[in-house]
């Protein structure tokens, strides 16, 4: 008998630290497309913990955070972990770096988005930024799931990331 989680894609979201935005688009896509998708998140140079400002945000959405860590993108590269359909680099540092190489030839698409961990000043301007980043990869989460991707080949699906992304950042979404 096949498994459920086998019939899912899955999606690596990649930021340097793997602490904040990537921390958050992995709760997104898990909340909102557990049925289609398993989202994953990893970076370069893990923080060692996921940011708490992240996880208070998404704890106060409804989102389990209980399982989430801050982990190397090398976990996803080992030949027991799970199939990569989709890699997205939410942070201009990470798309820049030279990546793993993943088995199966994963999608990619670049979603940079400010670091809301960068953000000075007092705790609702930080609170703030951290909502900011949340509603930009959650427009961008929704529109993919929106996508036919059961229907799309591999390099078909990368176009169609890759200018969904461009059309966001060039509205400032």
């Amino acid at each position: 008998m096949i498994q459920a989680d086998t019939l899912k894609r899955h999606v690596l979201f990649l930021c340097t630290h793997n602490s904040a935005r990537s921390i958050l688009a992995e709760g997104i896509l898990n909340d909102l497309g557990s049925k289609r998708f398993v989202a994953h998140s990893a970076g370069s140079q893990p923080a060692g913990q996921p940011n708490p400002h992240a996880l208070e945000l998404l704890s106060s959405r409804g989102i389990d955070t209980s399982s989430m860590r801050s982990k190397s993108w090398d976990e996803f590269a080992q030949p027991d972990a799970p199939r990569i359909d989709f890699i997205f680099t939410v942070c201009d540092n990470a798309a820049g770096e030279t990546c793993p190489i993943w088995p199966g030839h994963p999608a990619k698409a670049h979603w940079g988005v400010p670091d809301p961990s960068q953000t000075q000043g007092d705790p609702d301007e930080v609170r703030k930024a951290f909502l900011q980043t949340y509603l930009q990869l959650r427009t961008r989460i929704e529109l993919f799931l929106d996508l036919p991707l059961d229907k799309l080949e591999s390099a078909d699906a990368q176009q169609r990331l890759q200018e969904m992304a461009n059309r966001l950042r060039a509205r400032g979404q």
